[in-house]
């Protein structure tokens, strides 16, 4: 996806065109006129019998030959010749050279492996059908499931290769939940890994097909960012990659999101102090009761998660400084203990009399005992 720019950029360049034909609200040009161009431009020939009859359905064009289209099979644009009928030539016309797309080469499928096979035989709700979110910790649980059953390398290598498959990114990027082994839904996926999945899938798309893939996927991130109720700066800044291509698209997909939000966020405040319920409030912005309803939902559920999420960030904050400082008091005061017994070691050392102050004083304490 080396050529993805954001979708400010002309985009023409990856629309296919089509081939100029002839239709049938063509105007024929001065002295072009003929049966074949324009089959009402005569009146048939006067020659004394009674026009046959036309033949088959009503309503049927009659067929100028076996293929429908006209007195020359050849002609047809869009409009099936001057028979109405419209054989296999005509129709929309054969496309013009170098207009056709491009196929890729066919390529056998890979063989898929033994223990995803196995995993699609005895867990069918996850592994047998459409992919769906794993639930992390999934690998634990299959090994809790079915003791004995799967070689707990090979399980990991199994589980690598799925949830590196394209199908399982396009599931993750789909914004579905992840769920576990009984295919209940269990928890949201993060943000991260629905964006990343997102970006890697049409880098793989655009690889595969050549396809432009700028304004789709700008499209998706756009509904991403807007599904996870953060704020565009916060949302750009924790998606930012080193893949520079994708991230111009993020910024003017983030861009347009801010000037979104701020909308919002102005018209919820003009409700809020209108007083007015939902729809009189619509009816005097001339909104859609239900459009105006989602606006404000969305509205006051974004300025409610960006409100939780700087209180889980303050206290994260507030518990990362309260463990520091415990962890300062124990460092001081495992170095006062040190210190103190540093200070005992000295105490005993000098208060303890030498060998040789202690041989010197035995005899001047017998010495009066003898006399």
């Amino acid at each position: 996806m080396s050529d993805i720019a954001p979708h400010t950029a002309d985009l023409s360049s990856a629309m296919p065109t089509t081939a100029a034909a002839g239709t049938a609200s063509e105007a024929p040009q001065p002295g072009n006129e003929s049966a074949t161009d324009t089959p009402s431009a005569a009146a048939p020939a006067d020659t004394g019998r009674a026009p046959r009859p036309r033949t088959g359905k009503p309503g049927q064009a009659r067929a100028g030959g076996r293929n429908g289209g006209g007195r020359n099979r050849n002609e047809g644009g869009n409009g099936g010749g001057h028979g109405g009928g419209g054989g296999h030539r005509g129709g929309q016309g054969r496309p013009a050279q170098g207009q056709r797309p491009a196929r890729a080469p066919y390529s056998p499928p890979a063989p898929q492996h033994p223990v995803l096979a196995k995993l699609a035989e005895i867990e069918a709700t996850l592994f047998g059908g459409d992919a769906l979110p794993l639930k992390r910790g999934i690998f634990q649980d299959l090994m809790v499931a079915h003791p004995g059953v799967f070689d707990k390398d090979e399980l990991k290598s199994a589980l690598a290769l799925y949830t590196r498959s394209t199908r399982y990114l396009i599931a993750l990027a789909s914004g579905q939940p992840r769920h576990d082994l009984s295919g209940q839904p269990v928890e949201a996926v993060a943000p991260e890994h629905r964006y990343h999945a997102l970006v890697e899938t049409f880098r793989r798309r655009h690889a595969r097909t050549g396809e432009d893939v700028r304004q789709k996927l700008y499209e998706r991130i756009l509904q991403a960012a807007e599904d996870s109720l953060l704020a565009p700066g916060d949302y750009a800044t924790q998606m930012r990659s080193k893949d520079e291509a994708a991230n111009e698209i993020l910024d003017a997909a983030m861009a347009e999101l801010g000037s979104r939000v701020a909308r919002e966020e102005a018209l919820l405040r003009a409700f809020d102090a209108s007083g007015q319920s939902v729809n009189g409030f619509a009816d005097a912005y001339g909104l859609h009761p239900i459009e105006a309803a989602a606006t404000l939902t969305r509205a006051r559920n974004r300025a409610a998660a960006i409100a939780q999420a700087a209180a889980a960030a303050e206290a994260q904050a507030a518990q990362a400084a309260t463990e520091a400082a415990a962890q300062a008091e124990t460092t001081e005061a495992e170095a006062d203990d040190g210190n103190t017994a540093d200070e005992a070691d000295t105490t005993a050392e000098a208060a303890a009399p030498s060998e040789d102050s202690a041989d010197s004083a035995e005899p001047e304490q017998a010495a009066p005992s003898a006399a």
